[in-house]
């Protein structure tokens, strides 16, 4: 191998530096070093941060060309990268700025063989999607010891905080019928399944859902073995939701920690029972006046009638011109704390009532 890297140092410079990168990480493979080796390794040959995310595994390392590691973040879709075999969204990457190299290629591919190694010789292979085991830990009903042997099935760290997002699809019009989403994020489609006309994914509690092109819900944090609580607290937000559109006005995003006293009203009424008188009289406004609905979230949402208005995007004196027309219609004045208050519940009762079932 000498001899070959000498006689390539005075043909090709390049050549000789992808031949050491191979000899590099096939002197790691053979002495089995680990994930940090190689990921340091990569940075510390392309004099770039390198790193690795696999979801299938929650596995996330950057490492610094120094050798420090760095805190995770996402790679780049400009930086060169290879994909992880044996993976569905598994990636390794080094965070180049400009054009990669040829040596980069190498690096890479390198660095995605002995990655692979060391995560099936350590982590084994990531198992195959498998709802009926998410559906077992979201069981009220599963014993312990059932819903232990689901999560070690689905490979899902026992130390793990986790919650559950309960999502519904955003309607294209008032008559779409609701059907169950498929969940586009490798994080959120590894631990899911559909119960009902919900779908149902276990996700790590840091995870931010907010950017979903879904209606979701999601669960107080918990431990594996608690994620049927999780579950139904992510129902019960989600029972909450809206499209957020003027058809459909209301938050498309709730978790369970900010519903408050709220959520125990939610978990005990069906949405036959939400349908009481305060609720008639927005459905009454909306038939009256189209818009009504979303002029009204608009002001319970905002803090102030020009928020109000510059979220409707009206002049606050064409806003205060219908609150008249809304106020003799609902029944009660809407410029009073107890009014706002009353309006507030009446829009929640009314998504609950428009939700329907949930499982």
């Amino acid at each position: 191998m000498e001899q070959l890297v000498e006689r390539l140092s005075a043909l090709d410079p390049e050549a000789e530096s992808a031949v050491r990168a191979i000899a590099y990480f096939d002197t790691l493979i053979a002495s089995r070093a680990g994930l940090d080796s190689f990921v340091r390794a990569a940075a510390i040959l392309t004099g770039c941060p390198a790193g690795l995310h696999d979801p299938d595994r929650h596995v996330y390392l950057r490492i610094h060309p120094d050798g420090h590691r760095l805190d995770p973040g996402p790679a780049a879709p400009a930086w060169p990268g290879a994909d992880l075999h044996g993976t569905a969204h598994g990636r390794v990457w080094v965070e180049r700025g400009g054009a990669p190299t040829t040596v980069d290629g190498v690096i890479l591919e390198r660095l995605a063989a002995g990655v692979g190694i060391v995560l099936d010789r350590t982590r084994g292979r990531a198992p195959a999607w498998d709802p009926a085991g998410v559906e077992t830990l979201l069981s009220a009903d599963a014993d312990p010891a059932t819903r232990l042997r689901a999560a070690r099935r689905l490979t899902i760290p026992v130390e793990l905080r986790v919650r559950v997002v309960a999502a519904l699809p955003l309607r294209r019009s008032g008559a779409d019928p609701v059907a169950a989403p498929e969940f586009g994020d490798p994080v959120l489609s590894r631990w899911s399944t559909r119960i009902g006309r919900v779908s149902a994914a276990i996700v790590p509690a840091t995870t931010d859902c907010r950017e979903l092109p879904l209606r979701t819900g999601v669960g107080p944090s918990c431990t594996v073995a608690d994620a049927w609580r999780s579950w139904a607290g992510a129902v019960t937000a989600l029972r909450l939701t809206a499209d957020g559109t003027p058809a459909g006005p209301g938050p498309r995003h709730l978790c369970h920690d900010d519903l408050g006293a709220l959520a125990v009203l939610t978990e005990r009424l069906a949405p036959a029972d939400a349908l009481i008188a305060d609720v008639r009289a927005l459905l009454a406004a909306e038939a009256a006046t189209a818009g009504s609905l979303a002029t009204l979230s608009a002001l319970v949402e905002q803090n102030s009638l020009r928020q109000a208005a510059a979220a409707l995007h009206l002049h606050h004196s064409t806003l205060q011109a219908r609150l008249p027309q809304l106020q003799a219609v609902l029944g009660y004045p809407l410029d009073t704390a107890a009014g706002r208050a009353r309006l507030h519940l009446a829009l929640a009762l009314h998504r609950i009532h428009a939700n329907g079932m949930l499982p």
